[in-house]
């Protein structure tokens, strides 16, 4: 059974760019874990000063494991003076009939 969250990144205006560049300098690192199934940030389209990241891995051990790599970390270190409040996670499933 897949583990899949939908972050929202509260960011502080005057920081959005510059964490938008450490999320996406992160992407092609994160993809290539095991048991990434899934990784997307996006923005907000109204130009809010939020990112959103809709992630699925294999399971919640491949997203712990995300967790722990230097480069995610490194990004949650920067995160500490560039976010307005703590990120919030949603873990969310599949809609079935």
């Amino acid at each position: 059974m897949s583990y899949t969250v939908f972050a929202t990144i509260p960011v502080k205006p005057e920081h959005l760019d510059d964490a938008r560049e450490a999320v996406a300098a992160i992407v092609s690192q994160t993809k290539a874990e095991t048991g990434c199934e899934h990784f997307e940030p996006c923005r907000a389209a109204d130009g809010s000063p939020n990112i959103y990241i809709f992630e699925r891995w294999a399971d919640r051990a491949a997203f712990d494991y995300h967790h722990a790599q230097d480069y995610t970390r490194d990004v949650f270190t920067k995160y500490e003076n560039w976010l307005r409040d703590d990120p919030k996670l949603v873990e969310v499933t599949e809609l079935k009939d």
